[in-house]
């Protein structure tokens, strides 16, 4: 192994970070493996369509799942039915890292602060873009809906790249997405006016945390990723090259570089690691979906 193209499917179209963590990880591999690896986009769902191919792929490493950490995390509990298990068809291979995400309002808005934001919601029609049901921002927008008594409507984009630019047109109020999408408005129709997790953006060290900022409740200070996974039951030998391949190429100039145009401080772990991690992670993102009460069927 391998002796044939290997092929990543990526949930959402190209442009976003997922993708570009996707492609870059592809030309890693046939770099590091010497056989030809490419990206296959395939959208929509809410990432159902593209994770529920590679769950259904053969166990044998030539089929790799990049998807959002909420689709597999959270989606076990979103959605009363699947056409997969997400405890038993995926295994994790590696988690990207995707920093902070930018919490970005149209500048037709007043706020310059989420608590400004709830405040505004609260007497105006206002809908949070998002980039696909149950993501990151679908979650915060439900959960400010409960905690404050707002009624923010949640609008699903395919992909980051459409939903930064009806915030700049005004056609939706806020959104929540990685630097790099959210850069390419900022300045022309939308402002940031916070960073989710636990800590400030390389990029926006003046925009202070949701945390910092008061805002309540688990899920704003949480850091998601992307995660490569694997068909379960695919070889560990082939599992470890995969990883291998994720922790070497995260040194390469390419990798910091990209890093650097999406604002993200930290590399992805080895597939140990990233074990241990996903054991310790993923129940607490449960926990929140469940809390929340949201069904997305």
């Amino acid at each position: 192994w391998p002796v044939k193209p290997i092929r990543i499917v990526v949930t959402f179209p190209p442009g976003g970070l997922t993708d570009a963590y996707a492609r870059m990880y592809a030309e890693q591999l046939t770099a590091s493996l010497g056989v030809p690896a490419f990206v296959e986009n395939k959208p929509g769902g809410g990432a159902i369509i593209g994770i529920d191919a590679v769950a259904k792929s053969p166990p044998d490493g030539y089929t790799l799942l990049m998807t959002t950490s909420g689709t597999v995390w959270q989606n076990r509990v979103l959605y009363t039915k699947l056409p997969y298990n997400l405890d038993k068809d995926l295994t994790p291979i590696a988690v990207f890292p995707s920093g902070p995400l930018v919490v970005g309002v149209s500048e037709k808005v007043p706020a310059r602060n989420m608590r400004e934001f709830i405040e505004f919601a609260k007497s105006n029609t206002t809908s949070m873009g998002t980039y696909a049901p149950g993501s990151y921002p679908h979650m915060v927008a439900d959960q400010t809906n409960r905690s404050e008594g707002t009624k923010i409507l949640s609008v699903h984009y395919r992909g980051e790249s459409p939903m930064w630019v009806d915030v700049a047109s005004g056609q939706v109020q806020i959104a929540i997405g990685s630097y790099q999408a959210f850069n390419t408005v900022a300045g022309r129709g939308v402002r940031p006016i916070g960073v989710t997790g636990p800590y400030r953006s390389p990029k926006l060290l003046d925009v202070p945390t949701l945390v910092e900022q008061g805002i309540p409740g688990t899920l704003v200070g949480l850091e998601g990723g992307l995660p490569l996974m694997a068909p379960a039951g695919t070889p560990e030998t082939v599992l470890k090259l995969l990883s291998n391949v994720v922790v070497e190429g995260a040194n390469t100039e390419r990798a910091a570089k990209l890093r650097e145009t999406f604002a993200i401080p930290n590399k992805p772990k080895n597939l140990a690691e990233t074990r241990r991690e996903w054991a310790r992670d993923v129940p607490v993102w449960i926990k929140v979906a469940v809390d929340l009460g949201v069904k997305l069927d």
